[in-house]
């Protein structure tokens, strides 16, 4: 397993994926500072700056308001059926827009005691920010649950209605 740290507005950066044989790093892991459940350097990983240079630029050019999307592979040899599925639907959630858990819920097949499995998904999604996670809000329009906190959350959302890219 490769890794690197970078910094960004909402703190230090944890990047974790593997070589790709195309020489691209298939991301596995991105997790911020102090999240709830975030990857944490485990003997026997390699790290590896270079390797990240593309996703970090891409990063960088999120954050700087020049790019509304990734174009990242991503290593998905882990997690659940459903909760790939709940995944595969954060990734279709438009730059600037919002949805509810239970528009995710109904998105993936879920109907009512779903949205709590949903909900739970998607707090174990691994790739913070690039997997957009936090444009899934409350059904009354609050801002309910992100492993990274609340306000790093309010300033995802507050980022991308700015206009960004």
């Amino acid at each position: 397993m490769l890794y690197t740290r970078i910094d960004g507005p909402l703190g230090a950066m944890l990047l974790v994926g593997r070589a790709g044989g195309d020489g691209r790093v298939a991301l596995r892991s991105l997790s911020l500072e102090g999240q709830k459940g975030g990857a944490e350097v485990e003997e026997g990983w390699v790290r590896a700056d270079a390797a990240f240079e593309e996703i970090a630029g891409q990063l960088g050019a999120y954050f700087a308001g020049e790019r509304d999307g990734f174009d990242i592979p991503y290593d998905e040899t882990y997690g659940t059926e459903f909760q790939r599925r709940v995944w595969r639907a954060l990734e279709e959630i438009p730059y600037g827009t919002t949805v509810s858990y239970g528009e995710i819920a109904g998105r993936v097949g879920a109907s009512g005691a779903g949205v709590r499995a949903v909900g739970t998904a998607i707090g174990r999604n691994p790739l913070l920010v690039v997997r957009p996670c936090h444009r899934v809000i409350g059904a009354d329009g609050s801002l309910r649950g992100y492993a990274a906190g609340l306000p790093r959350k309010r300033a995802l959302l507050e980022l991308e209605s700015d206009g960004g890219a």
